[in-house]
């Protein structure tokens, strides 16, 4: 048995968490796909994974088999690229990051990196949690706060600026807060799960903290539909400011209170334990440290 193609083809597994799309990613069919996993659970002598119709888990023995398969495999990859003559940067590399800066602010910093590493593939996957990039099954994960406790290596990259924003004709109609406490007077815009204390904290212009009061209305699971609301006129709320920056710059959303700030978020590029760090990873650090600072600060 090709030990290295079976851990190649069980990793995949784990990371898309189903057979059939393991499959399509790797260009063979699914049959052969059950068909080496079997074969690799008999030749280990133990299970891997737990199969019903719906879904598929891994065992405790799978998971650190998977660790394990995973730094095998970029290993292997290095030692290619480290004999190849143009130490080309290859392979498939998977990021995580969260839904504003994955879709605003990566896009054109991944067109960058595949410009310079053509032969490199990559797949983004957007959620906003902050979750092991083990566990994920990726690469690298880009996380927004504090990063928690895990097994990974968190590097940090920068600050991105959060803005209490409203447009000009809602303003018009309804005039605009002058003082923090004033912001329970207007319907308030956010994304599900933040300001769950109906309170938003600010910084004032000497440094001080305050609390202001907040009337949420609209509660929406994405920041899209955030921006939509407070651009269509809504109300007012918080958005990250590389999210709108162009709505900024266009006078679509106005900055209130000025002389407040809200507090923003630290961002942490999060990868999994190991020496070296993989090729293609070092590759896509280099590309977020040349261009992300100016990303998150527009």
């Amino acid at each position: 048995m090709d030990l290295l193609a079976a851990m190649r083809i069980f990793v995949r597994v784990v990371e898309r968490g189903s057979m059939s799309a393991a499959a399509r990613d790797l260009g063979i069919g699914q049959p052969a796909v059950s068909e080496r996993i079997d074969r690799l659970k008999a030749h280990l002598g133990i299970t891997l994974l737990r199969r019903n119709t719906r879904s598929i888990t891994v065992t405790d023995a799978g998971s650190a088999f998977y660790t394990r398969s995973k730094q095998t495999l970029e290993a292997a990859d290095e030692a290619l690229a480290s004999v190849a003559p143009d130490r080309a940067v290859r392979g498939t590399l998977r990021i995580a990051a969260p839904q504003g800066l994955g879709e605003v602010v990566l896009p054109p910093i991944l067109l960058r990196l595949h410009a310079r590493h053509p032969d490199l593939k990559v797949e983004l996957v957007l959620n906003d949690r902050i979750v092991d990039p083990v566990t994920e099954g990726v690469d690298l994960s880009l996380r927004l706060g504090d990063g928690g406790d895990g097994s990974f290596i968190a590097r940090r990259l920068g600050h991105v600026r959060r803005v209490l924003v409203a447009a000009p004709g809602y303003l018009a109609k309804h005039g605009a807060p002058a003082r923090p406490a004033d912001l329970v007077d207007h319907p308030f815009v956010r994304v599900t799960g933040l300001f769950n204390t109906a309170r938003l904290p600010l910084t004032g212009p000497r440094g001080q903290r305050v609390e202001a009061p907040l009337r949420i209305v609209w509660s929406m699971g994405q920041w899209r539909p955030v921006l939509a609301l407070l651009r269509d006129g809504g109300g007012i709320g918080v958005l990250q400011e590389p999210a709108c920056a162009a709505e900024l710059a266009r006078g679509e959303l106005v900055r209130l209170l000025p002389d407040h700030t809200v507090p923003g978020f630290d961002l942490h590029a999060l990868i999994p334990p190991g020496r070296p760090v993989p090729l293609k990873t070092r590759a896509l650090l280099e590309m977020l440290a040349e261009h992300l600072p100016q990303a998150i600060r527009p």
